[in-house]
């Protein structure tokens, strides 16, 4: 499983210090460039921040949404976190929800200059600006070589041109094989299961899965959860190391809370958050 993602890479979580998250992710911008797939920038924005144009309650939409109301959605950023259809071309690749059949999937396309690296299966979080596709103008606008058959098949069809990427797995993936998600900048969707701290939860998208919770150590100013919420929480993932994360982060934990992360999630995962926000209504 590693091997899928070796190309895939972001900036390490020791980078991730007092400063907070996104100040990590900044200072990582100048070595880590080449490593974006789950950063996919355009050429002109200035964040690797997987959830460029601030994901909302508004703008977190289904595929489903993107494909059936794309007139409603032309010209905004969106979040969409989808199933991978088929690589289409060196640039371009195509997601879709189950409950989409025929030709009701919808066209991604990297503008970034990085590889389209694709993982077998787990899901993607997208975000970007919805377009009806003209190949033309996309073309011109993001200086790509598009291939022919693009043009042919997906022409006036709803397009999203990627801003960023992230994967997507479940929480019980990332608890089973966490070592292939450590480092990397993920989005995981899951039910509140959990509020331990004001400053940490957990996740768990399944209750009756014996899967471990996912620990999440909540950094976003302002944001609180409720329990049982589903949310989609973007972030760093890192081993949980009580010692590091007290000198990394100052989070003035209080000794219950302390005795119970470390009794319970002691060198196991840990999702550091970049965003939270409310899970799209599927």
């Amino acid at each position: 499983m590693n091997n899928r993602f070796n190309e895939v890479q972001v900036a390490s979580y020791a980078s991730v210090r007092r400063n907070g998250f996104a100040q990590a992710l900044s200072n990582a911008k100048g070595t880590a460039i080449g490593l974006a797939f789950l950063a996919l920038l355009l050429p002109a924005c200035t964040t690797n921040d997987p959830n460029a144009g601030g994901p909302t309650a508004q703008t977190n939409v289904s595929t489903e949404e993107v494909a059936d109301q794309t007139n409603e959605l032309l010209g905004k950023s969106v979040t969409v976190r989808s199933e991978v259809g088929e690589k289409v071309g060196a640039n371009s690749f195509t997601i879709t929800d189950d409950e989409l059949f025929g030709n009701d999937k919808v066209l991604v396309i990297n503008a970034s200059g990085a590889p389209t690296v694709l993982p077998d299966d787990i899901e993607l979080q997208v975000t970007g600006k919805v377009q009806k596709f003209v190949v033309a103008d996309v073309e011109r606008e993001f200086n790509l070589d598009l291939e022919p058959e693009v043009e042919v098949e997906y022409k006036d069809k709803p397009v999203i041109i990627a801003q960023s990427i992230a994967l997507a797995p479940k929480p019980g993936e990332v608890t089973k094989n966490p070592s292939a998600f450590y480092g990397k900048v993920i989005a995981v969707k899951a039910e509140v299961e959990d509020i331990i701290s004001p400053a940490s939860f957990s996740l768990d998208e399944d209750k009756l899965t014996s899967t471990q919770d996912l620990l999440v150590l909540n950094r976003t100013p302002g944001q609180t959860v409720n329990d049982g919420q589903e949310v989609v929480v973007t972030g760093v993932l890192r081993p949980f190391v009580f010692a590091d994360i007290e000198r990394d982060y100052d989070l003035n934990w209080d000794l219950t809370v302390q005795r119970k992360l470390e009794a319970e999630y002691s060198q196991k995962p840990v999702l550091i958050t970049n965003s939270v926000f409310p899970a799209a209504e599927d």
